[in-house]
């Protein structure tokens, strides 16, 4: 049996698909930085290395869609393409979990 099928990702101009991207990058490294999880130091601190890039690329994507005349983001479409691209679990690995007592 074949997994669902995920739906489309949502019609983007090339500057919001950019921004997306290099958006669930930083949430990605800021998961695996997040002291609320387990881990070792090490891998946290690399994750902090690599965040200064990312958030120079997420920093561009945004001067970018600035620049060319994108000054809206619009929430429902980016959030849309967001879910498809498993959003949601990423950037939950940032929250604090909920007190298991």
């Amino acid at each position: 049996m074949l997994p669902p099928e995920l739906p489309p990702l949502p019609a983007l101009t090339r500057a919001e698909a950019e921004l997306i991207d290099r958006y669930l990058d930083v949430v990605d490294l800021l998961g695996r930085i997040n002291p609320a999880h387990s881990g070792d130091t090490y891998r946290g601190l690399r994750a902090a290395q690599a965040l200064v890039t990312k958030a120079t690329a997420l920093r561009e994507a945004l001067t970018l869609m600035h620049q060319r005349g994108e000054n809206e983001l619009h929430g429902p479409t980016l959030a849309r393409a967001l879910r498809v691209l498993d959003g949601e679990r990423r950037a939950a690995r940032v929250t604090v979990p909920p007190d298991p007592g």
